[in-house]
């Protein structure tokens, strides 16, 4: 029986807490526009100022997640496309590190409740709607690329209003709990600075 539990409290811990994320209709031309940008298959690449600024980031966001994701080179690799995902939708990359956080728990294998997938927790109606039969949600480069382009998408629907967008990202749109944990995340753990 004990076996069982172990077990049955192993599985939960798999499971993320995304909410009920909404199909929406979308335009021809949002569909095309978010089709082009999930299809861009150019190699991750770091946009820094200078390579020492790339370091610092890295070196310190990843100190920061050490402890979630223990191995040091999947843990770096993973940083450089949270940054070049994040920085080629126009996000800030800690904001997607403090949704991570909240969304999956760094766990690149999670399944929510509802069926959202990996770090991002992205839906799967999302690979139907704008993607290829052949993307794998729990490849950690097209759940973030598809995390940041729908996180963007719902920025540009709420002209900019994050809260708005987070909530929607959750399926949970006017409510504050989830975009104050992820905005809340964010602040306390991956607002990042760098020295002058």
């Amino acid at each position: 029986m004990m076996r069982y539990w172990i077990l049955f409290l192993l599985c939960l811990s798999c499971i993320a807490q995304a909410g009920g994320q909404q199909e929406e209709q979308l335009s021809t031309s949002v569909r095309a526009m978010l089709q082009k940008s999930i299809s861009d298959s150019a190699p991750p690449r770091l946009a820094f100022s200078s390579e020492r600024e790339a370091t610092a980031w890295l070196s310190e966001m990843s100190r920061r997640l050490e402890k979630r994701i223990p191995d040091r080179e999947f843990r770096l690799d993973f940083l450089k496309i949270v940054h070049y995902e994040a920085t080629r939708a126009g996000l800030d990359p800690q904001l997607v590190l403090g949704l991570i956080q909240v969304e999956s728990g760094f766990k690149k294998y999670a399944i929510s409740s509802v069926g959202a997938r990996g770090f991002m927790q992205v839906m799967p109606f999302w690979v139907h709607s704008i993607g290829a039969p052949d993307q794998n949600l729990f490849d950690r480069r097209i759940n973030l690329r598809y995390g940041c382009t729908i996180l963007r998408h719902y920025l540009d629907i709420e002209n900019g209003d994050l809260y708005r967008a987070l909530g929607r990202y959750n399926g949970s749109l006017g409510q504050p709990e989830y975009p104050n944990m992820v905005v809340g995340a964010w602040h306390k753990q991956w607002i990042y600075r760098a020295e002058s």
